[in-house]
């Protein structure tokens, strides 16, 4: 039941992030959103590429770093894994739904029926993605976050 209540806590620490990275304008994070989107931003002057890529880095760095941090501190800290096994596979576990829940619940549930997401100006263009799209960048980061899951593992041994 406790990891229920850490992965609630961990997802919900991922949409926070991302909610708060927007500052009330999804053009503020628009480098989530398909590269046809992001063209046609560019062209009716909304933003330029050299933004899209500062804003992504300045988002995208503490974004990371939070989260690495999160998942080390409830693994090593709160779980007091043992264990490279059990450390392993609580990383996996949190990364896993992590991921799904960021294809799922974020860019097809958030973003394809809400408002939050939209950009007036680009009412009309379609930005959600496939279930194609999603599940082939979900299923590529399952393989990424099996040696992700690895080095987290590590890092939690050595340092608790």
């Amino acid at each position: 039941m406790i990891y229920v209540v850490q992965l609630f806590l961990f997802c919900g620490l991922f949409t926070a992030l991302v909610a708060v990275g927007t500052g009330g304008r999804a053009i503020n994070e628009i480098y989530f959103y398909p590269k046809p989107i992001q063209d046609r931003a560019v062209e009716l002057g909304l933003i330029t590429y050299e933004t899209i890529k500062r804003k992504s880095r300045q988002f995208m760095i503490p974004f990371l770093l939070i989260m690495f941090a999160a998942l080390i501190l409830i693994i090593g800290l709160w779980n007091r894994a043992p264990d490279f096994r059990s450390a392993y596979l609580q990383s996996l576990l949190f990364l896993e739904v992590m991921n799904w829940y960021d294809g799922i619940v974020l860019d097809k549930v958030w973003v394809g029926h809400s408002r939050f997401w939209e950009i007036p100006e680009l009412k009309g263009i379609p930005y959600v993605k496939t279930w194609k799209q999603v599940l082939i960048k979900r299923g590529i980061g399952s393989l990424l976050y099996v040696v992700i899951a690895a080095i987290t593992a590590r890092l939690i041994v050595l340092i608790f």
